[in-house]
Order: C-alpha cells, then sequence, then structure tokens
C-alpha cells in the first residue's frame, strides 16, 4: 500500500464521519482514528528482512473548499434521484470487456436491475438500482475509482 492511498483513505474516513476506522491486511495494519477537530493515524508495516514493524505518521490533508457554482448545478439537478456508490473501490460500466454497458442514457431501470460493477479487494460487486426510472446521466467514466456515497448515475424517477 502507497502513501497516495493512504492519503486516499485517510480523507474518506474524515469524509464519512467514522470516529475510527482499522484496516489489516497481510503485511500492514493501519488504524485512523477521528476526534474534535484531529485525525490520528497509525501506520504498522512490516519490514521485509527483519520482520519488525515500523510506525509511520501520515498528516491529515485539509479538503478542499466547495466551489460556489456548485448550488446552481444542484439545483437543475434537484428533479432527478442520484444512485451513488455504496462501497469504495472500481466502477465498471460492463460486467467484462467483451461485452456491452449494463445502462446508457436514456436506459429505463427497474428496481433490482444492475447497473454497474464496483471491485473491491478483487472482488466485483454487482451495484443494483434501488429505484425505477430512466438513467438520465452517468457521472463517472469507466475503470474509475469512486468512494463511498459518490454519485453514480442520475436517474428521473418520471
Amino acid at each position: 500500500m502507497d502513501i497516495k492511498e493512504i492519503q486516499n483513505l485517510i480523507k474518506f474516513v474524515a469524509k464519512s464521519g467514522a470516529s475510527e476506522v482499522k484496516l489489516e491486511m497481510e503485511d500492514v495494519k493501519i488504524t485512523i482514528r477521528t476526534g474534535s477537530g484531529k485525525t490520528e493515524t497509525t501506520i504498522l508495516q512490516a519490514a521485509p528482512m527483519a520482520g519488525m514493524q515500523q510506525q509511520v505518521a501520515v498528516p491529515m490533508a485539509q479538503a478542499a473548499p466547495v466551489d460556489a457554482a456548485a448550488p446552481a448545478a444542484e439545483s437543475e439537478d434537484s428533479k432527478y434521484i442520484t444512485v451513488k456508490s455504496p462501497i469504495i473501490g472500481t466502477f465498471y460500466r460492463k460486467p467484462s470487456p467483451d461485452k456491452s454497458n449494463f445502462v446508457e442514457v436514456g436506459t429505463d431501470i427497474s428496481v433490482g436491475d444492475t447497473v454497474c460493477v464496483i471491485e473491491a479487494m478483487k472482488l466485483f460487486n454487482e451495484i443494483e438500482s434501488e429505484v425505477s426510472g430512466k438513467i438520465v446521466k452517468v457521472l463517472v467514466d469507466d475503470s474509475s475509482p469512486v468512494e463511498f456515497d459518490q454519485p453514480l448515475f442520475l436517474v428521473d424517477p418520471s
């Protein structure tokens, strides 16, 4: 796990509002604790040769300011329902490279229809629609990383 992935994980935890997150993999243990305005991160990583553990502190990055133009676009799209990512991973519009996309703009969907796949930790999770309607906009590019609760599609429920 590289520093960029760790920084992205810290940003995600800070946005999620969780008070503590622990991640354990074969050679890395990460604990992220958030509290009143401060975030503490402890990373224990096994040294390749010595088998000893090394502690590294990673500073918390400040969130970027919100764009002032966002409310105008949001009011335009307020009549649509947003399908959001339930997990962190890599977004795929197709079940496999040689197949067609699950949905396109203009596709009518029903509750339970698969709209995409998100790969997380080598597992491909089919994401099913929780609403019925017509796909109005695809908000994420194929093979792009997505975060928890990130908007993926806009659906017109009418």
